[in-house]
């Protein structure tokens, strides 16, 4: 019998107990099965966790202090591999705005068991929809197709940047640098989208850069530049590792956990 993953849920409420009951709910949930791989109190935190990690889905409250439910819908709006989003709230007079924001369902708190179950099993339908899409296109792609490319919008203007050319993508505090040989883009978008769409050709080498496994020359250790601690786990201070990238000759920093990844990619290239 085939067996699934579970889903990946990302709750986000500013209230811990509302948290708590659902991430009961979800980690109860038999069929399809489901767990919550974060929690964000804010639409804001919700986006900084969404930069470096992906889900499958968003159990996403409505009114929220900063960024509300509604604003995180619109900023996820349109993003490729977007997560699904069921917003989860005692208030349903939004519920219009909700599904012109393309919402997958709309749950009024307290949360019946069997509601959630329906949402999920939505989410998992969707998620396996995208799948088979994605395994279709594969297929059906001809031998010697165009190359693929990244769509920029920069500046008023639609780039169509060859993936062939791209040595690395780098998270910056609100976007992505897209690196060349010969230029570097600012897009929208996250690491955990694009490392998903991108596949085998790219390696995620530290929690802010995605380098093409053709493109990295070299592993070596370099001190780093002082400040805290990272979410990696690399210590301030501590000798760290780094890769050069071709072409340009710039140097990313590694983070301990990818280090033997990093090594794997050089031996391949030989």
């Amino acid at each position: 019998m085939l067996t699934h993953p579970p889903l990946k849920v990302l709750i986000v409420d500013d209230e811990p107990l509302a948290r708590l009951r659902l991430r009961g709910l979800v980690e109860a949930n038999e069929e399809p099965r489901a767990e919550v791989v974060a929690e964000a109190g804010s639409g804001d935190q919700a986006l900084v966790w969404l930069r470096d990690h992906a889900c499958d889905l968003i159990l996403l409250d409505v009114q929220m202090p900063g960024l509300d439910g509604l604003g995180l819908a619109e900023a996820l709006r349109g993003r490729p591999f977007a997560p699904a989003i069921v917003f989860v709230t005692a208030h349903a007079q939004h519920a219009l705005q909700a599904f012109e924001l393309e919402a997958l369902d709309y749950l009024t708190k307290p949360v019946r068991r069997e509601r959630l179950q329906g949402s999920l099993a939505r989410a998992a339908q969707r998620l396996g929809e995208r799948a088979a899409a994605q395994a279709r296109d594969d297929q059906e792609r001809p031998s010697g197709a165009d190359t693929p490319v990244i769509n920029i919008t920069e500046r008023g203007r639609l780039l169509r940047v060859p993936l062939s050319e791209v040595l690395y993508f780098k998270a910056e505090l609100k976007y992505l640098t897209l690196r060349t040989a010969t230029q570097s883009h600012v897009m929208d978008g996250s690491l955990s989208d694009l490392e998903q769409r991108l596949g085998d050709r790219f390696l995620r080498v530290h929690r802010n850069a995605l380098v093409a496994k053709s493109a990295v020359r070299e592993l070596e250790r370099h001190v780093p530049t002082e400040g805290p601690a990272d979410a990696d786990g690399d210590t301030a201070g501590e000798l760290g590792w780094a890769v050069r990238i071709a072409h340009v000759n710039e140097w990313l920093a590694v983070s301990r956990r990818q280090v033997a990844a990093v090594r794997e990619a050089l031996a391949g290239q030989r």
